[in-house]
């Protein structure tokens, strides 16, 4: 039933030469100016609710970090420890502070200077003075900036899992800073800040950033392991020797910590509080992290005989990373199977890295590089943008996916060596061999009591 604009016990009195509404005795309103009014409260409503919504989402996305920190120290030995909890600490820290220097108006430089494939709108964050809020009325312009900050460390984050066990710390952090604070601002600006991909006829669609935030950070990963090398003792004659991790509870909270914060990553980026798309976002997500762990699981019994928890865990991680490209474009079922092939995707990309001798400790490539690349290719032949596009969605989603990967893995792999060629790039073999707690950071994670 629809409620009456005014209160009914109001006196009516309708001037026929002047249009007045007489709502009582001592004011006098326009229709204009109630329509005006009540619009105005609309909107001042709708801003609380979805700018509220950005707010939740950003907390959400903030915890991850916390999940990427618990799942590496995980699968990684205890001896080094302190050492990924420390990157995970430094990185969202220095990443936040970049990002609002400079990075985020490189990568959303607006209307003061934007090309097809770099702009840039000067050295620090302030809201615009011709409108406080951002692009929309729906969020404030803070609110996108900090929801925007989360995805720019998360990259760097993911690299460090690849690197894990074996990289010098302040080389780690110098290429962090480089990462974060140029490479993927301007990856971001190309898709999401008026660069060429979002320029084309069929726009390149990346909804949260399968290919903008993960294989970013995939494509890094790749190029500082080949640099880096195996770890000592994992790859002995022609065997494969597992470096097992040493707490599957810190890595399986992690991992659910991933999951928790992955409805921010991807409700968020809805960018309003819209009943209906966030919570099909919400149901596509964990949908296809749900088939994730599924894929994983029977892809690893097939494979290797043996229920392998970490793989069902990264498999979870790969369903998530696949379906951020689509989760809004995508129904129940193609949830489904993304996760499902994203899970089974996983574990052959272990395995396949593995026989390359590209050690990777956790699995980072794996989830974020390969399920990247397959979530992003999936809006292309799944979803509505390839009922609407057709093939032509899925060139766009491969010239987005190729030119991502010939620019961020070229200039990563270039920036690695050229750290290895000066200041070094990998620990000594006595502090890998004794672990980088005691070798770097003159500690320990676990505490020994001697006395005992």
């Amino acid at each position: 039933m629809n409620q009456p604009l005014l209160d009914t016990s109001a006196t009516e009195a309708i001037d026929s030469t002047s249009n007045i509404i007489a709502v009582s005795n001592d004011s006098l309103f326009t229709n204009a100016e109630i329509i005006n009014s009540l619009k105005a409260e609309i909107a001042g409503n709708a801003l609380l609710s979805n700018n509220l919504w950005m707010m939740v989402a950003t907390a959400l996305m903030f915890i991850m970090h916390l999940g990427f920190a618990t799942i590496e120290s995980g699968l990684s030995r205890s001896k080094n420890t302190t050492n990924i909890l420390f990157k995970n600490t430094i990185i969202p820290a220095m990443g936040i502070l970049i990002f609002g220097l400079w990075g985020y108006n490189l990568m959303y430089p607006g209307s003061f200077f934007e090309g097809n494939f770099i702009g840039f709108s000067g050295f620090g964050i302030a809201a615009p003075e011709d409108n406080p809020n951002a692009e929309a009325s729906s969020y404030t312009f803070w609110s996108f900036f900090l929801f925007q900050a989360m995805f720019a460390a998360t990259a760097t984050t993911i690299v460090s899992g690849a690197v894990a066990e074996r990289i010098k710390i302040w080389s780690f952090i110098l290429f962090s800073f480089l990462l974060v604070g140029i490479i993927y601002p301007i990856i971001g600006f190309w898709a999401w800040g008026g660069g060429f991909l979002q320029k084309m006829d069929i726009q390149f669609y990346d909804f949260a950033g399968s290919t903008v935030v993960h294989s970013v950070g995939g494509w890094s990963a790749l190029a500082g392991v080949i640099v880096l090398g195996p770890r000592i003792g994992k790859y002995v004659d022609n065997r494969i020797i597992p470096l097992p991790g040493h707490s599957m509870p810190l890595a399986t909270i992690g991992a659910f910590l991933l999951w928790f914060g992955w409805f921010g990553f991807n409700g968020g980026s809805v960018l309003s509080a819209n009943p209906k798309l966030v919570s099909l976002v919400l149901v596509t997500t964990c949908l296809s992290a749900s088939a994730g762990a599924i894929g994983a699981l029977t892809t690893s019994f097939i494979t290797t005989r043996t229920i392998d928890h970490s793989m069902v865990l990264n498999g979870i991680l790969g369903g998530l990373v696949a379906i951020t490209a689509g989760a809004d474009k995508m129904n129940p079922s193609e949830a489904i199977i993304i996760g499902l092939t994203s899970g089974s995707l996983v574990v052959l990309a272990v395995l396949l890295f593995d026989k390359l001798r590209i050690d990777d400790p956790v699995g980072a490539i794996s989830v974020h590089l390969i399920c990247g690349i397959f979530g992003t290719l999936a809006v292309g032949f799944m979803g509505d943008l390839a009922e609407t596009h057709g093939t032509k969605q899925l060139i766009s989603q491969a010239i987005g996916i190729t030119s991502t990967g010939l620019f961020v893995f070229p200039i990563t792999y270039f920036i690695f060596i050229l750290i290895d060629k000066t200041i070094g790039l990998r620990v000594t073999a006595k502090e890998e061999l004794e672990g980088l707690d005691i070798g770097i950071h003159g500690m320990r994670a676990y505490h020994i009591d001697n006395a005992k």
